[in-house]
């Protein structure tokens, strides 16, 4: 049975990621280096969600959206001017319709930075075509693996299908830490790896009552779905590459996670 093209989920930190590589970045750039080119990216991110289904970037120039503030001005210089593809954009809709999933075209939408960031990292040369997806909200685990299964097939035509969200994500402590690495982190991170590497997926979608210390790495949600999008795309058997990124600002496990599998 052939392979089909690799699934990757990225811890895409915070928007400082992208001028602080750090170890994170070094491995995103050496995976990008060693990776077959891919045909297209498809990217989800939790920087957008929509209601009443989900939305796909159909722009032929996504622009590169800076939606954040307060951090350093050269972040807000930079730009990631990949082409997009908006027929891919239009048969992503009806592989989503054809799964249920109440789809349609965004002309108007770029880049945001939960996309563009690990890209900038992964793929630097800005030339292989980009279409983000939205999360629909609201959106569980189940959810979001449905979600990642209905693009399956895009692996077959040699499309990169990323889920870029954050391994733990608490803003409060954030804003607040003084750059310790904070012991339940690693812990966290450790488990998913542990159930990840077993492909314990009830565990996994079960995580809020399984992993320690998941109210505290993910006081909500959103930064953890994509996660589930990924092995969605990726389906039940698969194997994991551990990108390791270390522990960003204390508080952001940086790892991320190549899964292989089957066609």
């Amino acid at each position: 049975m052939s392979q089909a093209f690799p699934v990757l989920f990225v811890s895409h930190g915070a928007p400082t990621f992208a001028i602080e590589p750090g170890l994170a970045g070094a491995r995103l750039a050496e995976l990008g280096r060693s990776l077959p080119r891919p045909t297209a990216i498809v990217i989800v991110s939790p920087h957008w969600m929509t209601r009443g289904g989900v939305r796909v970037g159909s722009s032929a120039t996504p622009e590169t959206i800076h939606d954040f503030g307060g951090f350093p001005q050269a972040l807000y210089q930079l730009q990631y001017p990949a082409p997009g593809e908006p027929q891919l954009a239009s048969h992503i809709c009806h592989l989503l319709s054809r799964s249920g999933i109440t789809a349609s075209t965004e002309a108007n939408r770029g880049l945001d930075h939960g996309a563009w960031v690990p890209l900038l990292h992964l793929l630097p040369d800005a030339d292989v075509p980009v279409v983000q997806v939205s999360m629909p909200y609201p959106l569980n685990p189940q959810g979001a693996w449905e979600l990642g299964q209905a693009l399956k097939p895009l692996r077959e035509q040699g499309v990169l299908i990323i889920g870029s969200g954050s391994l733990t994500h608490n803003l409060y402590e954030f804003r607040g830490n003084d750059g310790d690495p904070a012991e339940y982190v690693a812990r966290f991170a450790d488990w998913t790896r542990d159930a990840l590497e077993a492909g314990d997926l009830s565990v996994l979608l079960d995580y809020r009552s399984t992993a320690p210390q998941a109210q505290r790495a993910h006081p909500s949600d959103e930064h953890f779905l994509p996660l589930f999008f990924a092995l969605g795309a990726a389906g039940e058997h698969y194997s994991v590459d551990v990108l390791e990124g270390g522990i960003a600002h204390g508080v952001l496990a940086m790892d991320s996670y190549l899964l292989r599998s089957a066609a």
